[in-house]
């Protein structure tokens, strides 16, 4: 069953409304409502996690917001929603881990039963650039960096964590999904499309709301905040600056697969792949255009 995209939307509304609804009864001595509030909340739940109709629009022209090799997760080239989920806009999102050498293959899982520190793993600290040219229209960079919740019981704390603690206060603060995905930046692209950029380094966030930034500028640096299992980057594009009533937009980017064949798109889940970096991009695309590239 495909819902209309238009629907996917109201997902997050309709949980609010319920529950203020619900929770309210006491006040208002109406059982009717409290019914509705409840009929509500599981409507909301099902447009937020059933699959959607194909969207209406081709996929947006983007650069990598990373550069380097890397192992993508949760791919909108696998599923869609790529996370299960239409909330917060993040129906195309896709989550990336830096994996510098080939010989050393990503685990998502590891034993033991508490993870290691953020700065052990070879995504933190890396620079993320803007995909495009664009306005800071919303940024977060005071949360924690905490350890990897990669290992088993980690991961069960991750989902409880979410569940019970991030979402909830994410709601009640009405701060569409700050303390889910952390630290963060979203830009504004123009043409209804806005960017996020998600589970920053505290205290590396470079950009301030209402600068404007151009492609491959550096935005801030790869952490682990928010409700993040280890460092990594969370993308996604969606199609207004506040996630509570955004849709999830498509997008593409150039990319080199293991094999150093050239692809535009998004990389399949657990596919390794390296984004060149903006001059060796720029030098390239001049190449093969027939251009000579530039001297000094």
């Amino acid at each position: 069953m495909r819902i209309p995209r238009a629907l996917s939307r109201f997902g997050t509304p309709s949980v609010l409304v319920g529950i203020a609804v619900t929770l309210t009864q006491p006040l208002h001595g109406v059982g009717g409502l409290g019914a509705a509030g409840f009929a509500l909340i599981l409507a909301g739940l099902v447009l937020a996690f059933l699959p959607t109709r194909p969207a209406g629009r081709a996929p947006v022209p983007l650069r990598s917001p990373v550069e380097g090799r890397w192992v993508p997760v949760n791919s909108p080239a696998d599923k869609v929603p790529s996370h299960g989920t239409h909330e917060l806009g993040q129906t195309y999102a896709i989550d990336l881990v830096h994996a510098p050498d080939p010989d050393a293959e990503w685990r998502p899982v590891r034993s033991g039963v508490v993870g290691a520190r953020a700065e052990a793993f070879p995504a933190f600290g890396r620079p993320v650039h803007a995909p495009a040219d664009g306005v800071v229209v919303a940024v977060s960079g005071w949360q924690r960096d905490h350890r990897a919740r990669n290992t088993w019981p980690g991961l069960l704390y991750l989902l409880v964590e979410g569940m019970v603690f991030r979402s909830p206060l994410s709601l009640a603060t009405l701060s569409a999904g700050r303390f889910v995905i952390g630290n963060h930046v979203t830009l504004d692209l123009g043409d209804g499309v806005h960017a996020v950029l998600a589970h920053l380094r505290r205290g590396s966030v470079r950009v301030r709301r209402g600068q404007r930034v151009a492609a491959g500028e550096v935005l801030g640096e790869v952490g682990n905040s928010g409700n993040s299992s280890e460092p990594h980057l969370h993308f996604h594009l969606m199609d207004r600056a506040r996630p509570m009533l955004a849709q999830g937009l498509p997008f593409a980017f150039e990319y080199l697969d293991d094999d150093g064949a050239r692809h535009t798109g998004v990389p399949g889940g657990r596919r390794p792949f390296t984004a060149p970096a903006a001059d060796t991009a720029r030098r390239d695309a001049a190449q093969e255009a027939g251009a000579q590239p530039g001297i000094g």
